[in-house]
């Protein structure tokens, strides 16, 4: 099966709006230390350049949930690949996603950061997919963009682990795909 990528959100965009984020959480966070989790592997692109326009002080962990196998679509089961190296107690904790759509991986990460007491807990996403959400108790508090239901890589997002390196927000078309779409016009 080949791929083809079609840009959805350009470098340009996606620049920008991480620029209007990252002044918007400087002003929500003055006087304030935040502590950015970035959720791995995909969300380390936008944090990087998230946290370089943040202009309070800012410190990092990392942490890995998955609910996705090599496939596309949620499988719905959650597990913690890695967890944070830090105490969360009394901290101003963002939680930075590159891509919310069903939820599941969030509900369940928030409420697993909920009980380690941290100061406030809010959350940061380029990408959400609200039409896709099967949870409603994720709040997202800073959001890139919302896209349509369509599979989608670069800036982090990955498709079997490729096309994380784009610098722009793209579509997969696969020939499956195109084909299906011939197929029912």
């Amino acid at each position: 099966m080949s791929e083809k990528i079609r840009v959805l959100i350009d470098e340009a965009q996606v620049d920008l709006r991480i620029r209007e984020i990252g002044e918007q959480i400087s002003m929500d966070y003055a006087g304030k230390k935040v502590h950015l989790i970035c959720v791995l592997k995909g969300g380390v692109f936008f944090l990087c350049e998230l946290a370089k326009r943040i202009t309070v002080p800012v410190t990092l962990d990392f942490m890995s949930v998955s609910s996705y196998g090599a496939g596309t679509s949620s499988s719905g089961v959650v597990k913690i690949v890695k967890d944070l190296d830090e105490s969360l107690e009394g901290k101003d904790v963002l939680v930075v996603e590159d891509i919310i759509d069903s939820g599941r991986t969030l509900s369940y990460l928030i409420e697993i950061l909920k009980k380690r007491r941290p100061n406030s807990i809010r959350l940061c996403t380029l990408l959400d997919k609200p039409e896709r959400r099967v949870v409603d108790n994720v709040r997202v508090d800073y959001c890139g963009f919302h896209i349509p239901d369509e599979f989608v890589v670069g800036y982090g997002l990955d498709y079997a682990q490729q096309y994380r390196n784009l610098p722009y927000i793209g579509v997969v078309e696969t020939e499956e795909r195109e084909q299906r779409s011939v197929e029912n016009h």
